[in-house]
Parts: structure tokens; sequence; C-alpha cells
């Protein structure tokens, strides 16, 4: 039996994921306001076979010391993300651009308009990775209205998407003649009206905006608290997921597609995508001395302070850095993030300082230091015992932490037989191996001239 092939993404940061990247002497400076740097990142991505290029957001700069925030690039990463994943869709021909944009702070029409539009702009490659955003600095910005509790912001969520849904299905694409010689641009039950009333949210419809060739864009989410995870099962295309083991990794994708089953969808149509922070060398104790330079350039007010956002927006002042991580209120925000690193510290034994320092890098996810044999020997252990669909990739720096594992692990990769990027012409739906939910392309032209 042939091995399963796997997904590959790779998540495009300003320097690289470790916090201390933009530091590093490989790395650019002002990456983070480049467009150029995230364009070459996603084609170099694409010439390797990977099928996703990931653009994460936020809508606010994350509470945090003066001192930390100023020594830091990635909280103003310098582009929104849907504006930034229409630059890298246009100078890409195959990989697929997911953007992640916020159901709290957005209503469905124009969030629905935005992304079936880079849909056609892209012919059928983008994908949305769906928020209900988290920190209290992101409700700041706006105006007083949605509640931003957690079961709340997942409640209103679950509509947004519906909403979504419904107006990017109120085209019929094949009954768009486009006749010239009757007239005829469209056939009269080529639109229906959506007529959304919801607790959140009305809409009329329908949208004005068409669907790509693949139907409508990629639903992607990255929550892992109960309520992430049946938002996930009930509907999203991929998962992204941060897990620090296999074993725990296991659980997650095996829960995943058991509520998806229950909701009646088949768990073979939901892929599980987990992070992978991997420092690579030649050989171990290069790949060692490459993560210890990158650790050294860490400065400590930064490492706690990222701590403090990661485990929740909590004030970890006047707590003892060598002392245990003390019991923390649950989180109104990254709930499952926090629970992630609660159970690292406790099962590590790790001080407060040693856990900031353990999570610069990964910041929760599988990280892995070793050689290019190790690394794609782990990815397959954990894609046959079906830990895996695929992996996410955090570089810890640009461009050489993906240059690494593009050069050492895609070729051991390929000689297993675990990757195959799909059609090169097909949508990101296609090249998924997700089913079609539409016709291939927009609507069947009869134009005459």
């Amino acid at each position: 039996m042939s091995p399963r092939k796997i997904v590959l993404g790779t998540i495009l940061y300003p320097s690289g994921h470790h916090v201390a990247a933009w530091r590093h002497p490989a790395t650019q400076v002002d990456a983070n306001v480049d467009v150029g740097h995230y364009i070459r990142a996603a084609r170099a991505a694409e010439a390797a076979g990977f099928q996703i290029a990931f653009i994460s957001d936020r809508l606010g700069v994350p509470k945090s010391r003066p001192e930390a925030l100023r020594r830091i690039d990635e909280w103003s990463h310098g582009f929104e993300a849907l504006t930034l994943a229409a630059a890298v869709a246009t100078a890409t021909q195959t990989i697929g651009v997911v953007a992640t944009a916020s159901t709290t702070f957005n209503e469905p029409y124009n969030l629905a308009r935005l992304l079936a539009s880079l849909d056609l702009i892209s012919n059928g490659r983008i994908g949305w990775n769906i928020v209900t955003s988290s920190l209290q600095q992101e409700s700041d910005n706006f105006n007083p209205g949605p509640d931003f509790g957690h079961a709340a912001r997942y409640a209103r969520a679950d509509e947004f998407v519906d909403a979504v849904l419904a107006l990017w299905g109120s085209w019929t694409p094949e009954r768009l003649v486009r006749d010239k010689e009757s007239g005829v641009f469209f056939e009269a039950d080529a639109v229906t009206r959506v007529d959304h009333e919801g607790r959140y949210f009305r809409s009329r419809g329908p949208l004005n905006v068409i669907p790509s060739r693949q139907g409508r864009p990629l639903l992607v989410q990255a929550g892992s608290s109960d309520a992430g995870k049946a938002l996930a099962a009930r509907t999203a295309d991929v998962v992204f997921t941060a897990q620090t083991d296999i074993v725990s990794a296991r659980g997650f994708r095996q829960d995943i597609r058991k509520r998806r089953a229950v909701d009646g969808r088949s768990a073979d149509d939901v892929l599980v995508l987990p992070g992978i922070f991997p420092v690579i060398g030649a050989t171990r104790s290069e790949a060692e001395d490459k993560y210890a330079e990158l650790q050294s350039l860490i400065q400590p007010d930064v490492a706690l302070s990222l701590l403090e956002t990661y485990l929740g927006d909590v004030d970890l002042s006047g707590v003892d850095i060598d002392g245990p991580l003390p019991d923390l209120p649950v989180s109104n925000s990254i709930r499952s993030r926090q629970s992630l690193l609660v159970d690292l510290a406790r099962k590590e034994g790790l001080s407060v300082g040693a856990l900031a320092r353990r999570i610069a890098g990964a910041r929760g996810h599988w990280q892995v230091v070793g050689t290019p044999e190790e690394i794609a020997g782990q990815i397959e252990d954990w894609t046959a015992s079906g830990a895996a669909d695929g992996f996410m990739l955090l570089p810890p720096t640009f461009p050489q932490g993906q240059d690494d594992f593009i050069a050492g692990v895609v070729p051991l990769l390929r000689a297993r037989g675990l990757l195959d990027p799909g059609p090169e012409n097909g949508s990101l739906r296609e090249r998924l191996g997700l089913p079609a939910l539409a016709r291939n392309g927009p609507s069947r032209v009869r134009s005459r001239a």
C-alpha cells in the first residue's frame, strides 16, 4: 500500500517565526514592510510543490510592556492580510493563498465580496482563515457592539459563516450565459436572494460577485477550544492546529473527524494540518547550534511579553520567573493555546522563564531540531499514525529556515512517496484533493462575435 500523500503549507511571517528572528544576521530587518519578501517566500514554496501560503493577521497591537513592544517586529506586520493576499496571489501561479479575517469585526456581505473577488483574481486559489478575534486590544479599536465573550464570539462566527456561505451560493455559475446574439447576459434563474435574518446579521443578497472556478474560497479554522473544534467540524475544509507531540496531534485529529461524522459529513473531507517549527542542520549538532544561536538573541522582556499574550493576555508582573507557572483564570481569548502552554509547563516542569524561552520559537507548535533525515522520518511517523494530513511550516527565519526545509526535507518526503502537490492547473480545492463544490470554471460562456 502506497503511503498517504501529505499537504504542505508555509506561514508567511516577516523575518521568521522565532521571536528573535529579526535580530539574526541572515534576516532582512525591514521584511515586515517589504511586499517582495512575502512574494519571494510564496514563490519559493510554490516551486517546491507547497499547496498553501498562509497569511496571519490581528486587528490590534497586543498589550505589552513598552520595552518589549519596541523590541519586536511582528506586532506590526505592515500589511492587512487581504491586501497582502491580493499581492501574493497575483504574483504566483499555483499555490493557494489563505488569508485571515475576523468574524467579530466584519460584516458578512463585505467580507464575502472581498474573498470572492480575491478568489476570482487568483483563479480559484483563495482560502479564508476564520478567526473570532481574541485580544481585548482588538475590541478596543472598534465601536462598542459585539459581545466579546468567548461563547458569544463563536456563536456570532457560526452565523457569520452561514451568511457568507449563503451569499457565495446565491449564483448558479452555469446560468451565466453571456450570449451576445440573444442579448442575455445571465438567465433568470442564475441568481437568487439570500434573505438572511439572524440574531447577529441580516443580508438580503444576492452577492454581486460571482463564484470562481472552485465554487467558493476554502474555509480554514484554527481554533482548538471546544467551540473552535465544533465550528471547524461543521464548516472547515482545513483545520490548522498547534500540537506539541504525536499523541496529542492524533487525538485532536480523531476528535475533529468524529465531530465531522456526527455532523453528517465525511471525515475524509477535512484536512488537519499541525504546525511544525523545524531547525535543520547537516548534523544534529549543527541544528542544535542554530537553535542555540536564535535562543541567544531572545531578550527577556520580549519572551515574557510573548508568553503573556499566548496565555491569553495575562499579566505576569510580580511573578517569580524562576518559579512555576501560577494558576491562571480561564482565558477569554486564545483559550486552547493557554491550555496547551499550561499543560506543557506542567508536563516538562518548566518555570515561567523557561516556558517563555521554550515557546519563543514554536509558540506551542511542534518543534523539531535535527537533520533533514530525522525530520522527514518524524513527519512520516506523524502521517502514518493518523496524527496529521499534512503540516504548516513555521520557518524559524526567512528565507533560510524555509530554504533549508525545501532543500533538505522536501526531496526526502518525495523519495518516500509522501508528496504529491496535485494538478498544477487546478484550483486550491482540487490541489488539496477535496471534493468539488461547483463546475470547473465560473461560467459556461456562449459569447459570439
